[in-house]
């Protein structure tokens, strides 16, 4: 048993199961959730009332929260006068630069530590540990942190010294995940358009150079069988791909697909706020019917 306290703001799809994973790892964790602590806390965690009595009861603070301005009201709390334990806050969520940029600012103020640490591979990775972590904090922080790190995230990457660097490693990582489920999505109704069967399309790209991550996994479980329930909310695509073309026009670097792409997320999420994202498919085949 780690003698460290650890903190966890955000117990949701993704949080739920970090938390767990720590308990289970040994770690001492205090949870909170504002959306509902005891319904959402692991067994063997602890509940908090407030993020207030996690600031107070420990040493390291990980948040599992929605967006930048969850992120940012959270570290305005540690960052606040009065009693503090927490020495490092660890974010999770895909947040945007500037955020994590702000968030790193205000704790630094107060001898606080930031983790600009987001990570990729869905609830299902969460559960079983096998995430990607993209980390941008200084070398010997993460080592420090990696063994906790390494409860979480099998594949951790240090991307860069610097708070946003973890952020724009996500973000053009799932910018390149959604325009590659965009792409396939419309090239498979155009395919059945003509009269081509859909497994067999998603069996020739996947033996051909068309073949993607779409492909080989999101097809074949969740849009052939037509259950559209890969576990990934078309709403957080929908963000996360606005944060990728915001920061790519912030940053004054080629934007043309990226735009198209955004938008297409942008009309589908419009139509269909609560479907997972590989409701995409059957978004664009009913349109083009």
């Amino acid at each position: 048993m780690s003698a460290q306290q650890i903190g966890f703001a955000g117990l949701g799809r993704m949080g739920g199961p970090f938390a767990r994973r720590l308990v289970e790892a040994g770690y001492a964790v205090t949870g909170f959730d504002p959306a509902g602590t005891s319904e959402r806390l692991p067994s063997g965690a602890r509940a908090a009332g407030s993020i207030a009595e996690l600031v107070r009861s420990t040493d390291t603070l990980l948040l599992s929260v929605p967006d930048g301005r969850v992120s940012q009201a959270i570290c305005s709390e540690v960052a606040a006068p009065g009693e503090r334990r927490v020495r490092t806050v660890i974010d999770l969520s895909t947040i945007g630069i500037a955020a994590a940029r702000a968030c790193a600012e205000l704790l630094a103020a107060v001898g606080v530590a930031y983790v600009d640490a987001p990570v990729s591979g869905g609830v299902a990775g969460a559960e079983s540990g096998s995430l990607a972590m993209m980390i941008g904090a200084p070398a010997l922080l993460v080592d420090e942190l990696d063994p906790l790190l390494a409860v979480l995230a099998k594949n951790r990457f240090r991307v860069g010294a610097e708070p946003g660097q973890g952020q724009a490693m996500k973000l053009l990582n799932n910018y390149v995940s959604a325009s590659a489920l965009a792409a396939t999505c419309e090239a498979t109704v155009f395919g059945a358009h003509l009269g081509l069967d859909l497994t067999q399309m998603v069996e020739v790209l996947n033996a051909s150079s068309g073949r993607s991550a779409a492909s080989q996994d999101k097809f074949p479980r969740s849009v052939v069988p037509r259950t559209y329930d890969f576990g990934f909310a078309g709403a957080l695509m929908t963000k996360d791909v606005s944060l990728y073309l915001e920061n790519a026009e912030n940053a004054d670097v080629p934007h043309d697909l990226a735009a198209s792409v955004a938008g297409l997320w942008q009309r589908f999420n419009a139509a269909h706020p609560t479907a997972d994202f590989t409701y995409l498919h059957k978004y664009l085949e009913d349109r083009e019917r």
